[in-house]
């Protein structure tokens, strides 16, 4: 019986901003039961547009305005697709994205931002680079920083627009570039209208441009595009908002581009579709484009979208007619403007300072995850279990221990294999050698199309370590508690993912089976063949180099995103790590290789110990040639570890080496890890240029020597 609710309903947040942001971290505090919530968005990390200005003046780090999405996903329970809408079809009820197959909504959210309006023009402003989106030119200006102190030259801007936005700019890359005692940068604001910063008082209008003067930045007024200097080297628009182009072609009613919202925040014309911040105009009240209305709408967006997906009262929002701006003047002073007050100094920075940090501490500690509730009383062990069981990872992380399955396969084992176990069953044909061989992984991540991709190529390495290639395909799929038409959606999906991988290796799913189940489980069980003996561990000699194809570090990795304790862009290096094929890695391998094995489950020294073993050699590992994923020594250092790794880590008697962060990720288990080969050195010497020239990464991370079969490690 599964005692799990099922999914009924699905929530997509379509954008990371502010407001989005915002819901997710009350969501994760009180999650709706029955709601599978999707957030899409084109990046992993979505930048905090306060901070832009201090991010300029070199007062913050790129780090500290970054909202890492990835952490808040897995706190609130969520799926994220790093991806871009390009449409929407409010009938069918599906969004389109650029780089994967279209996602369902019965409720969805938009709080995808604007971007600056760039004028038309052919001539220097061809090259505008917008102020908005934030994560584009924030990119750009660390480049421009790096390209003017490697040439120690004066930097040439234009900004247009001398709104507050185009004036912070100004004055922020003003203080930066002084900093860095590069020769005086030249730094133009052009302004269409006769009057600069028309929202603020004519009090901090004067403070402003007083400023503007003393760091010698030019205002040009009535100005026109052909007044930018043809020999600017960086042009940027902050000239009014624009909204996305792709909004135009949906159905939704739109203002000068923007989506029409009612009081409830809900579009004017399609009930059950939401949209906030910038990209929503508000009809009941409308307000300028500001950071402050994206915030505030947050808790009344959050309500509105449960009650949409249950029950209950839609709020209204009201939003003030006037609130508080603070404006940076780059060299950590700012002043106020409100209800005509303009106050100035180093302690207003000062105040946005700690304003600005709290919003985005928000996002920086990890939210705790409601504990699963237990009856009153229960059998000894239970809670203990229940506890240990919190953070269990999935993917290989979540898989039996080698010395348990050796165990508990002895009294199965073939008498000739002598207790071994290759990757995969091999059978001898007429015309070669047929392999098989399934596998499947417990769900780490909420995307199952993702998931889909990561367990094929998991199931495929067995195949490729064998030096075959993949002939037929059956599929096992367990969908976690949902009811008929969500089975079928994700069904959908995750035959969509694996499809992608198996159709890139030339194999199509022949058949399968699904079930119901408490979580979702994915698997494939391949067949493959060979005109050749398929490569096993046996046959590695002293003298064969030791080569891997991909870095490690998978398992630690997972770990410490379930524990959000991981940057969002080292996880999403891990997966793309993982869903690289390496079925042209394998052929170019089997050609040369003595032995092959992908590195899974029981990590890279199980793996390389399992050769050792039945090659009765020994070897020696070099951790500088090691390579790691992005985060993975650090989390290591942390005291991150996988679920598997203890029982991994029994064979540390059989690793001879100092204890360091990156021995001990040798025990690491790994999701769709990279080919461990031996190749005989002659070989390698004359194969080692074409494998370096191709598209495939390898390293050479150590060699095999004389037994006894252990690894040493220097």
């Amino acid at each position: 019986m599964i005692s799990t609710i099922p999914i009924t309903r699905d929530l997509v947040l379509l954008g990371g901003g502010h407001t989005h942001a915002l819901v997710l971290r009350k969501w994760a505090m009180k999650p709706l039961p029955g709601v599978q919530v999707t957030l899409v968005n084109p990046d992993v990390k979505a930048p905090y547009t306060g901070m832009l200005p201090g991010f300029v003046a070199g007062h913050y780090q790129r780090k500290d305005l970054d909202i890492d999405l990835v952490r808040l996903a897995r706190a609130a329970g969520a799926r994220l697709i790093v991806d871009r809408a390009i449409g929407l079809d409010p009938v069918a009820q599906t969004v389109q994205l650029a780089d994967r197959p279209d996602i369902a909504f019965d409720i969805l959210s938009i709080d995808i931002g604007i971007s600056s309006r760039i004028p038309n023009s052919d001539g220097p402003s061809a090259n505008i680079i917008p102020a908005k989106p934030l994560g584009p030119f924030a990119d750009a200006w660390d480049a421009l920083i790096d390209r003017v102190s490697l040439e120690k030259r004066a930097a040439n801007i234009s900004i247009i627009g001398a709104g507050v936005a185009g004036v912070e700019l100004a004055l922020a890359m003003a203080h930066r570039l002084r900093s860095l005692e590069l020769p005086a940068a030249r730094i133009e604001l052009i302004e269409a209208t006769s009057q600069p910063m028309r929202e603020l008082n004519s009090g901090v209008r004067r403070n402003l441009i007083a400023a503007l003067v003393r760091e010698g930045i030019a205002l040009i007024t009535d100005a026109s595009m052909d007044k930018i200097d043809p020999g600017s080297d960086f042009i940027v628009s902050t000239a009014g908002a624009s909204p996305h182009a792709w909004l135009a072609d949906t159905s939704l009613a739109l203002e000068d581009g923007f989506i029409c919202v009612d009081k409830h925040l809900q579009s004017l014309n399609t009930p059950g579709i939401f949209a906030a911040g910038d990209c929503a105009h508000l009809t009941h009240a409308p307000r300028p484009k500001a950071g402050v209305f994206a915030v505030r709408q947050a808790p009344v967006l959050f309500d509105n979208l449960r009650t949409a997906l249950s029950t209950g009262k839609y709020r209204a929002y009201h939003p003030q007619q006037a609130y508080l701006k603070l404006i940076s003047k780059g060299d950590q002073s700012a002043l106020t403007d409100k209800w005509g007050i303009g106050l100035s100094g180093k302690w207003v920075w000062r105040w946005k300072d700690r304003i600005d940090r709290a919003f985005m501490t928000q996002f920086t500690e990890p939210v705790a995850m409601p504990a699963p509730d237990l009856p009153q009383q229960v059998a000894q062990g239970v809670i203990a279990e229940v506890e240990r069981q919190k953070n269990a990872c999935g993917g290989c992380g979540a898989k039996v221990s080698q010395d348990m399955l050796s165990e508990g396969l002895r009294p199965t084992a073939d008498e000739t294999s002598q207790g071994r176990f290759e990757d995969a069953a091999i059978v001898q044909t007429n015309n070669g050698y047929d392999v098989f061989s399934t596998d499947h992984l417990r769900a780490f991540n909420a995307d199952p199309y993702v998931l889909a991709k990561v367990a094929a190529i998991h199931a495929l390495g067995d195949i490729w370590a064998m030096g075959a290639v993949p002939k037929m395909v059956l599929a096992q799929i367990i969908l976690p508690p949902l009811v008929p038409d969500k089975q079928s959606a994700m069904l959908t999906e995750i035959m969509q993912g694996a499809r992608d991988v198996f159709d890139a290796c030339g194999v199509t799913i022949s058949g399968g089976h699904t079930s119901s189940g408490a979580e979702l489980t994915i698997g494939f069980s391949i067949s493959g063949s060979t005109s050749k003996p398929p490569l096993t561990h046996i046959g590695a000699r002293p003298g064969d180099v030791l080569v891997l194809t991909k870095p490690i570090g998978t398992g630690v990795i997972l770990a410490a995103e379930m524990q959000q304790r991981l940057d969002g862009d080292d996880y999403q290096a891990a997966l793309s790590s993982m869903c690289r094929l390496q079925q042209d890695t394998s052929r170019r391998l089997s050609e040369v290789a003595s032995t092959m094995t992908d590195v899974t489950g029981f990590g890279l020294a199980g793996h390389l110990l399992n050769i050792l073993d039945a090659s009765k050699v020994g070897s020696r590992l070099s951790l500088d040639k090691l390579p790691f994923l992005p985060g993975a020594i650090e989390a290591s250092e942390n005291g991150i570890r996988s679920t598997l790794y203890p029982a991994n880590a029994r064979l540390r008697d059989r690793v001879q080496g100092k204890e360091d962060a990156r021995l001990d990720l040798l025990f690491d288990p790994q999701t769709c890890g990279g080919m461990l080969a031996t190749i005989p050195a002659e070989k390698w010497g004359r194969y080692q240029a074409d494998f370096q020239a191709s598209n495939d990464s390898i390293w050479q991370i150590g060699t095999i020597i004389e037994g006894p079969a252990k690894i040493r490690v220097a």
